[in-house]
């Protein structure tokens, strides 16, 4: 396992930086800058900015100075925000996006893969109808849509939740509901598929016709291996989440990492755009190893090749 997670690790950091490079070049090869507006600045100040900024040196130059602060991990002051840096930025917003994406992490495992169970079990009676439908539902609506509903039932009409804002649990409610009914619905058809094509298997008929009981024969044999498919795709669905999500944050006024990047594309400020790039694929690229790492323990009979 030692030289499998070493050479992962190489492979990880190769990757981080052919996306820093991409995203470097890209970001460059946009027409405009930082200081380009609808307004028009003049002359003098814009030279002026791009100087204390470094913007006028050769792009290899800024390129490879980027590279160094990287990895000192020294992500560079916002262009737009006064007074931040973009690991501030990071500092200040992530907690935010984390906690909302656990919460939402949680009510994705604990609801979508038992219904999912269920729905396999009770295969055809109304209870997997019910399931099938949820899901259906939660996969075509929009999170924006759920969150609107959201705030017009709790909120508005029954007054028991607050419509927007962040502190207390009572925030964390609603809009950790609307960024998990997609993904809750698509793990429950997930697991109710796999789990169907996991209990029509030869060893599983075997171990009933052993006399093993119903629940060691579904959660200890069953289960593990109908897993799988749900693991790979929940890895990089958390790195995705808990980093931030501009509609659900926009929506009810979280102070997350997502309203920062899309507000950052929309001002073209580089160094927040590359910060945050940098930060989701360092913890997306951590959950794919994590997840290769879990596979071993989910089913024994995947044997890691150093």
């Amino acid at each position: 396992m030692g030289n499998f997670i070493l050479k992962r690790l190489f492979s990880m950091v190769v990757t981080l930086f052919l996306i820093i490079t991409i995203t470097f070049f890209l970001m460059h090869s946009i027409p405009g800058g930082p200081f380009t507006g609808e307004k028009k600045l003049p002359k003098e100040i814009e030279q002026a900015l791009m100087e204390k900024y470094h913007l006028d040196d050769p792009l290899w130059k800024q390129y490879t100075d980027y590279l160094v602060s990287v990895t000192k991990w020294e992500l560079g002051p916002s262009f737009k925000m006064k007074g931040q840096s973009v690991n501030d930025i990071i500092k200040n917003s992530f907690p935010a996006s984390a906690k909302l994406g656990l919460i939402a992490t949680l009510l994705i495992l604990t609801i979508g893969v038992p219904i999912g169970v269920i729905s396999a079990l009770k295969q055809g009676t109304w209870m997997d109808g019910a399931v099938m439908f949820f899901a259906i539902v939660g996969v075509a609506v929009p999170s924006f849509v759920i969150a609107t509903l959201l705030i017009y039932v709790f909120g508005l009409k029954l007054q028991w939740l607050p419509t927007a804002r962040w502190g207390t649990y009572k925030h964390m409610i609603m809009p950790s509901i609307a960024l998990a009914a997609y993904s809750m619905a698509f793990v429950a058809r997930l697991t109710r598929s796999s789990m169907l094509e996991v209990i029509s298997q030869d060893y599983i008929r075997t171990a009933r016709a052993k006399g093993l009981s119903e629940g060691i024969v579904i959660f200890k044999h069953a289960l593990k291996n109908a897993l799988i498919p749900v693991v790979t795709y929940v890895g990089p669905l958390v790195a995705a989440i808990m980093t931030g999500s501009f509609v659900v944050e926009k929506v009810f006024a979280v102070p997350g990492l997502g309203r920062f990047f899309v507000e950052s594309i929309s001002n073209r400020d580089y160094t927040v755009i590359m910060g945050v790039t940098i930060f989701y694929s360092i913890f997306l690229v951590s959950m794919m190893l994590i997840v290769d790492i879990l596979y071993v323990f989910i089913d024994p009979r995947i044997k890691f090749h150093d």
